[in-house]
């Protein structure tokens, strides 16, 4: 099929709100943008696939591009309402499928959703809060057109694969975190600031593990079920992205247990510096008592207390508390208390 350029003009993104771009591709490459209004017309000439990408659109938003697919009305719901679990639902020939993204912001992992809907000839995309915008992944999907060419369950590949590919940012930042906290903490104890960001993150983590886990029996569904929207051909892909979740939450569990370890060996630490705080108060405490009490006994108000009046008494008792006091200072240090 002989695909007409794409004109200079339909090079630029729609700028209806909330609308990041919609396009009709034959063969691979982009014929036309498109508006929302033209996509039932687009997707119903043969060999013709319309990809719409929306970012937070209104409900009226919504509305449209349901009546230009014939979208279920649940499955609109749960797009606008924006707090769903990744899954995967099939309405009649359509399929809708939620995944969870996510971004480190100011150190704190912050969610947000990809909601898709699939259908024959068409693919529509519905973002919600932190998530990178899918224009590098329509780019790469533009720039080679014979794989663009297989239809909407590769892009829908396209997609996933990106969303995946998005949590090992997130993790590096941490992981390179998680090493500088375990070589610190090795080295002396931690601040509470830092106990309590060792909490976070592995709060954080163990949030993005939960996020990330159903997004395997998606992409298990896409592999092996039977369904009309997704060629054979395609289901490998499908177990690549399956394999790189699974990844994913093998490192997940790996910084959080090396972050469990962190804590553990944090109040090891502390509790050895205390331990050693209190066996020099106690060999100091153990010092400083044979000069009081020798003291003590000299210092009461008694008339008849031996060698008081000897001429050497003072110069003895002295000697003998300097003495002791040495010899306990010699024996706790041979110990390792002082």
């Amino acid at each position: 099929m002989n695909v007409p350029s794409l004109p200079a003009s339909l090079s630029e993104p729609v700028s209806a709100e909330g609308v990041v771009a919609a396009g009709a591709y034959v063969d691979g490459r982009r014929v036309a943008n498109i508006a929302i209004s033209e996509a039932s017309s687009w997707r119903a000439k043969p060999g013709h696939v319309v990809w719409i990408g929306l970012h937070e659109p209104d409900m009226a938003l919504l509305g449209a591009v349901q009546k230009q697919f014939d979208l279920h009305e649940l499955a609109i719901e749960d797009a606008n309402n924006a707090h769903q679990r990744p899954k995967i639902e099939q309405y009649g020939e359509a399929l809708f499928i939620v995944a969870r993204t996510a971004q480190l912001i100011e150190g704190r992992i912050v969610f947000g959703e990809t909601h898709i809907f699939i259908g024959d000839g068409y693919l529509v995309s519905v973002r919600h809060g932190a998530s990178t915008s899918y224009t590098a992944v329509r780019e790469r999907c533009e720039s080679c057109p014979r794989a663009l060419a297989r239809g909407e369950d590769y892009i829908l590949y396209a997609i996933l694969d990106f969303i995946v590919d998005n949590y090992s940012p997130v993790l590096e930042s941490i992981h390179e975190e998680v090493e500088e906290i375990e070589d610190y903490v090795l080295a002396t104890a931690i601040t509470k600031a830092q106990i309590e960001r060792l909490y976070m993150l592995r709060r954080d983590l163990l949030r993005l593990r939960n996020a990330i886990g159903p997004l395997v029996e998606v992409c298990r569904r896409l592999e092996h079920d039977e369904l009309s929207m997704v060629r054979p051909t395609m289901r490998p892909l499908f177990r690549d992205v399956t394999d790189h979740v699974r990844n994913i939450q093998e490192r997940i569990d790996s910084m959080r247990e090396v972050l469990a370890f962190a804590f553990e060996a944090s109040l090891l630490v502390g509790q050895a510096q205390e331990t050693a705080v209190s066996k020099k108060l106690a060999s100091w405490l153990a010092i400083l008592a044979v000069p009081t009490a020798v003291a003590g006994i000299y210092g009461m108000n008694f008339k008849y207390i031996p060698e008081l009046q000897w001429e050497y008494s003072y110069f003895v008792v002295m000697g003998m508390m300097a003495l002791t006091c040495a010899g306990l200072y010699w024996r706790f240090r041979r110990v390792g208390w002082l």
